[in-house]
């Protein structure tokens, strides 16, 4: 049994908020009765009515996308630049996980799943991140240990797992970096680097989990398989 505005929500006709104010207004039915009451509950097999629309609870669906530049990770865009779901050919109503931003590329994870979604961006989720950065300038190693043991960034502190100059190129004065963490707040990598004095100029996310994008091109996508979408399960959940 589960709430009926979460019921709604996650068939992907509305978001929950709007089927609160939906359930409120008197335009759902259950089995041939009105509900206004939010804390309702069904089990699924009941005929709910939403606006006058027959709910059918869609399937599902995860997918891995290798998110390109210049391309918004959100569901709609108020200036109207191209988002993350203009990608995916789906007609169910998706959504990312986390954020990735508009410059930024790689590995980025959508689905129309609340619980899986809520369970990935929990703090308590120690799924790692693996990020690669160029950095306008040559990383040392006094920057590196002072990264490591943690920088407070808008009252929060953001502690990488691990750091590593993969290249170094001396004469243009910039350098890869790979950083592993387990965090997800937004710009926490560029704030990171910011904050010893270096600017990103690219930033990649290689890798989620055990999940990358080496056999997609940019702007390519697939669905995740059960056993990967079950792992991510047990990885989130790991103590």
């Amino acid at each position: 049994m589960e709430r009926l505005q979460k019921y709604i929500s996650e068939s992907g006709l509305t978001s929950r908020r709007k089927a609160e104010e939906l359930i409120k207004q008197g335009k759902v039915m259950v089995d041939g009765k009105v509900v206004t009451l939010l804390g309702t509950k069904v089990s699924g097999k009941e005929e709910i009515i939403v606006d006058n629309v027959l709910l059918k609870k869609d399937d599902k669906v995860y997918y891995l996308l290798n998110k390109p530049r210049g391309v918004v990770t959100t569901v709609k865009d108020d200036k109207e630049r191209k988002t993350v779901v203009d990608l995916i050919e789906t007609k169910k109503r998706i959504y990312p996980i986390g954020r990735l931003d508009y410059d930024t590329t790689g590995v980025l994870l959508l689905t129309n799943d609340g619980s899986f979604a809520n369970m990935l961006m929990h703090p308590k989720s120690i799924i790692e991140k693996v990020y690669v950065a160029k950095l306008n300038g040559i990383l040392s190693k006094d920057s590196i240990n002072t990264l490591l043991k943690g920088v407070k960034i808008d009252n929060y502190i953001i502690k990488p797992d691990r750091i590593k100059v993969k290249k170094i190129d001396k004469d243009k004065n910039t350098c890869y970096v790979m950083v592993s963490i387990h965090d997800g707040k937004n710009h926490e990598i560029k704030n990171m680097f910011q904050s010893v004095g270096y600017l990103v100029d690219k930033l990649t996310r290689e890798r989620y989990g055990f999940l990358t994008v080496d056999k997609l091109k940019s702007g390519e996508y697939r669905k995740l398989t059960i056993k990967e979408v079950h792992d991510l399960y047990v990885l989130a959940n790991k103590k």
